[in-house]
């Protein structure tokens, strides 16, 4: 039998986390395996858990009362930096999604997006991928192209991979950005990992955020 992905829920409101817990009943190979109304909760439950109970992804809101799903992130990240973090929010304000990013989210879906993306999601993400809400994609465009800095005195990366970065920060899948580009998908995943390679990140919102945070897409 197919090994179930163990998902940390943090959502404050409880009857949010019984809609996901009952959506999360119709998929075979995905169970809740604790769930936490405070940020606080989750990170003393990483720091004390046993690697028998260790999540294989967080599934956080932002909005939490005391310490917020952003300034958890670095926390969560800290204890155990190979479980991705996928935010699943309402906010849809280009500070937080941006920051979200920054601070190391693998992901960041809304709570008006689909059962089927919300889980699509969490599979992509535990395989090594990433996802990015197609609603608030733009903001990371945006954020991208307002950089005025840079710590790099060439270009790191060619004008193919700023393009094919740009399009994974809209969110584009790789089958989009091959037929978009009108370039195979061997080419697309060969870009995406130099890329990844270049910028020494682990996906594309990691190499987003780097882009972002080093001014990458300012150098001309």
């Amino acid at each position: 039998m197919q090994k179930q992905i163990q998902i940390m829920l943090v959502e404050d409101s409880p009857e949010y986390r019984e809609t996901i817990t009952l959506a999360v009943e119709r998929e075979d190979d995905i169970k809740i395996s604790s769930q936490f109304g405070t940020a606080e909760e989750a990170i003393g439950k990483l720091e004390a858990g046993s690697s028998d109970d260790t999540p294989d992804l967080i599934l956080l809101d932002l909005n939490l009362p005391g310490l917020s799903g952003i300034e958890a992130i670095p926390h969560l990240t800290k204890i155990n930096p190979k479980i991705p973090i996928i935010v699943l929010t309402q906010s849809e304000h280009e500070a937080d999604v941006v920051a979200a990013i920054s601070a190391g989210a693998s992901g960041y879906l809304l709570k008006d997006a689909t059962r089927r993306q919300i889980f699509d999601g969490v599979r992509t993400t535990v395989h090594g991928g990433a996802i990015i809400d197609p609603e608030v994609a733009h903001y990371l465009v945006h954020a991208l192209n307002k950089g005025t800095r840079s710590s790099y005195t060439q270009k790191p990366l060619s004008d193919r991979e700023l393009e094919i970065l740009t399009l994974l920060a809209e969110g584009r899948v790789q089958k989009e950005i091959s037929d978009h580009l009108n370039i195979s998908n061997n080419t697309v995943s060969t870009h995406i990992r130099r890329i990844y390679d270049k910028l020494k990140v682990q996906n594309a919102p990691a190499a987003v955020a780097k882009a972002y945070k080093d001014g990458i897409f300012a150098v001309k």
